[in-house]
């Protein structure tokens, strides 16, 4: 697949990264909040930019890559979910996909992250040869720890990533019926 599929939910719509996202995207990674457990550093805007690459080119060398979630009522920009492979140095996710979500902060809170998750996991779950998915979480992230668990992600092990506490969660693929 070189192209992301559009995914919709009840209440939002996933689509492929554009140019026009940059201002948005910049936003959402520069916010302090936002990073607090996602590296603790805001980004600047070349590394946004390079992100908005990345992403473009998950799609045509993995099959599988990033969406843009937008509020499918408002059309507003609420985050970032999807697949990834980020050569982490992590030995639990080598070879596995990596799950992953970002929301703006007026977006917390609301069901958002999980929406938009099991609709990527029910695609992925069709789409992606693999036995599992995984997704690093700094252990103070409650809220994420949360979305991880209601998504059927379990506990695999505590490491460190950058000097600091991570914990790796491990969902078994579901193939359909």
């Amino acid at each position: 697949m070189t192209q992301p599929p559009i995914l919709e939910t009840a209440h939002l719509i996933l689509r492929p990264h554009r140019v026009e996202d940059y201002a948005a995207c910049r936003i959402l990674w520069s916010d302090a909040q936002v990073v607090r457990h996602i590296g603790g550093v805001p980004q600047e805007a070349q590394a946004v930019w390079f992100r908005l690459l990345r992403y473009a080119g998950m799609w045509p060398m993995l099959g599988y890559g990033m969406w843009v979630i937008e509020e499918r009522d408002s059309g507003a920009f609420l985050g970032e979910a999807g697949l990834l492979s980020a050569e982490r140095g992590l030995p639990e996710l080598e070879g596995v996909p990596e799950a992953g979500w970002v929301l703006s902060p007026d977006a917390w809170g609301r069901g958002i992250a999980t929406e938009a998750m099991q609709v990527i996991l029910d695609w992925a779950d069709r789409h992606v040869d693999a036995p599992s998915l995984r997704c690093i979480i700094d252990p103070d992230n409650a809220a994420s720890i949360k979305v991880a668990e209601k998504l059927g992600f379990t506990p695999l092990t505590d490491t460190e990533l950058g000097g600091k506490p991570t914990r790796v969660f491990d969902r078994v693929r579901n193939p359909p019926l």
